[in-house]
């Protein structure tokens, strides 16, 4: 690899902030050689579009610093609005945290974790595959899972700050994962013809997993994939495209809180266009 090219910046937010927050998120879903996670930081390898990098994250009140490790420059601007996704930074969290207070039982969490914010994404098809693989197993089995994949499939990256944290693949791509017989996947087939299904989607350009897209129409040509159910869809796209309005009834954990707490379908409808940030309000509590 030629020359590495370093760049550090401030990534500007929208206050409050709740950056600590994201980073108790990923860390416990961190895929090994792809992500390192601490209480203060979040580091990662990326494919870019001329070629991998990696970004290291740090939240700090209502700042991030970011440094970007790039094997060709011209992909900052690309590297950043990875970052910025992946942080939620774009959104304004007052009217957020202002119509979600409304709610009596939403109230105290958002006194208690003002700013709150969707963890979005580097790669939307990673995104499908953490989601397949996610299925009715707990993080951390999925975690090993994706790890795995990683390994086998992902592209070896030897960058310093990579080295640095430990890091040594990039997440497969939907390209090469149309190589890869469903079988050959640490998991049940159907799961893995469902990735493969997504990714012949998505690099035939039928299907996009970004901010701006479509979401119902990309919702339906996900729950068409054998082996993609409405959480998995409604996940990807609260992920992948920053959905900001879905509530993951179908989720076993929120479902316990709603049906504990005597909350319907009329009360969460109230919750939106915001229903996504309740989502994660009521994940953290559970």
């Amino acid at each position: 690899m030629g020359r590495v090219e370093v760049f550090e910046s401030e990534l500007a937010t929208r206050s409050p902030f709740d950056g600590h927050g994201l980073l108790a998120f990923l860390r416990p879903r961190a895929i090994a050689g792809v992500e390192a996670a601490t209480d203060d930081r979040y580091v990662r390898v990326v494919t870019l579009p001329h070629g991998p990098g990696v970004m290291e994250l740090r939240p700090d009140g209502d700042r991030v610093a970011a440094r970007f490790e790039l094997s060709d420059p011209t992909d900052l601007d690309e590297g950043v609005r990875r970052a910025r996704h992946l942080l939620d930074l774009d959104t304004d969290p007052e009217p957020v945290d202002a119509l979600l207070a409304q709610d009596p039982y939403l109230a105290p969490l958002v006194r208690s974790t003002p700013g709150i914010r969707l963890p979005g994404q580097v790669d939307g098809f990673e995104v499908v595959v953490r989601a397949i693989v996610g299925q009715q197993i707990s993080v951390g089995r999925a975690r090993a899972v994706l790890g795995e994949i990683a390994a086998r499939r992902g592209v070896a990256v030897d960058l310093p700050l990579a080295r640095r944290y430990g890091l040594t693949h990039a997440f497969m791509t939907a390209e090469t994962a149309l190589r890869v017989e469903p079988e050959e996947y640490p998991m049940p087939r159907v799961r893995g013809r469902a990735i493969r299904r997504v990714a012949a989607a998505l690099t035939a350009g039928e299907l996009e997993l970004r901010p701006g897209i479509d979401h119902e129409a990309a919702r339906e040509a996900l729950l068409a994939v054998s082996g993609i159910g409405p959480w998995t869809a409604d996940y990807v796209l609260m992920r992948a495209a920053g959905h900001r309005d879905v509530l993951l009834d179908t989720d076993l954990v929120l479902r316990r809180v709603l049906d504990r707490e005597g909350i319907d379908r009329a009360r969460t409808d109230r919750w939106s266009p915001w229903r996504s940030y309740a989502s994660m309000h009521l994940w953290r509590i559970a």
